[in-house]
């Protein structure tokens, strides 16, 4: 079988060279669609491909997407960030695949933050590859996504997304403010990627606001939802409102599963009120949770060994039960000892 790889880009000379060393290695076809450089980003691109399209840019990333797959011409189309970066091990994989493909969708890893040593925090699956002969379609104007469909089959390959900027731009607001200015109806995961939107920019009382309008909606994404109770959470502790921060955390595990994040975060906030007992409880149940990671889970790794770890190890020191806290330091240094928590910590043990 042979793939298309199609990517949006728009100033990306700094990047694209890295991204498309890896594409040439197993892409049948490369489509780049620009929608508005204004550096030397299609020049580059031109040394990969002659497949090189002009998008005049109309705020909406799904059309952007969506022209780009229209020029593909394989059997299955791929798509990339400018940004995205593929190890050669995961080439390796994806030529493998690409000689027994019979699934209508595959969904890849998607690494999208790591600590300074290059370690992954925070991955989740998401749809890569599509056969073309479905015409399947981007949706949503920002934070755009196709709908998996037919024979889906979960891949063990990672694409790693990767930055050289870490500066978060105001970019998706505005385009979300714009929309509501037109009157747009937002979706589920327009909904929730607004109100996180607001939450990343410290608009509190608004993002709270948001938040629960979208769980309000019907044919929410699991995911979505558990990671909007945890932002949701935050906002009220951000506002003073713990009473709340705790209910809101409380009924995610009642309603839906424990998840790491929420289990932990609940810990925090019975540490911020000194209630340590308890907040161990809650460490030491976050230990035992097993790692989610299909259905579009977002795994954030710190949340599963690192922060339980590390705290329970705080917590029993504090409470004078050295032995306990030595035992839970000695097992975050197994696992992160080069880690500046982990390091710091050590200062209070004899090793």
């Amino acid at each position: 079988m042979k793939i298309s790889v199609c990517m949006i880009v728009k100033n990306e000379q700094k990047v694209i060279s890295r991204c498309l060393d890896c594409v040439k290695q197993f892409a049948d076809e490369i489509i780049i669609v620009d929608t508005g450089s204004t550096d030397n980003t299609k020049q580059i691109a031109s040394k990969y491909t002659n497949k090189v399209f002009d998008f005049k840019w109309c705020d909406d990333f799904s059309k952007a997407r969506n022209f780009s797959y229209s020029l593909a011409s394989k059997d299955y189309i791929m798509w990339l960030d400018a940004d995205d970066i593929i190890k050669s091990s995961e080439v390796e994989k994806i030529k493998k695949l690409k000689l027994n493909m019979n699934a209508d969708t595959y969904m890849f890893k998607y690494t999208t933050c790591f600590d300074k040593d290059g370690k992954p925090l925070f991955s989740f699956y998401r749809e890569r590859i599509v056969k073309r002969s479905l015409n399947l379609k981007w949706q949503g104007f920002v934070h755009e996504a196709i709908v998996p469909t037919g024979k889906i089959e979960y891949l063990d390959i990672n694409i790693e997304h990767k930055k050289l900027d870490n500066m978060y731009s105001k970019r998706n607001l505005v385009l979300f403010r714009k929309a509501m200015i037109r009157g747009v109806e937002f979706s589920c995961r327009e909904q929730y990627y607004y109100s996180r939107e607001l939450f990343y920019w410290g608009y509190y009382k608004s993002a709270i606001k948001q938040f629960n309008k979208f769980l309000k909606m019907k044919n929410k994404f699991l995911p979505n939802i558990i990671d909007t109770y945890f932002m949701l959470s935050k906002c009220y502790q951000f506002t003073n409102q713990y009473y709340k921060a705790k209910q809101v955390l409380i009924e995610c595990i009642n309603l839906y599963t424990p998840i790491n994040e929420i289990v932990c975060e609940l810990a925090n906030i019975f540490v911020k009120e000194g209630k340590y007992d308890v907040a161990a409880y809650y460490y030491e149940s976050a230990l035992n949770i097993e790692k989610k990671t299909k259905l579009g889970f977002f795994v954030k790794e710190e949340y599963y060994y690192l922060i339980p770890l590390t705290q329970l190890t705080s917590i029993y020191y504090k409470l004078g039960d050295y032995k306990k806290a030595e035992t839970y330091h000695n097992k975050s240094k197994e696992l992160y000892k080069d880690n500046e928590i982990v390091k710091y910590n050590s200062k209070f043990f004899q090793d």
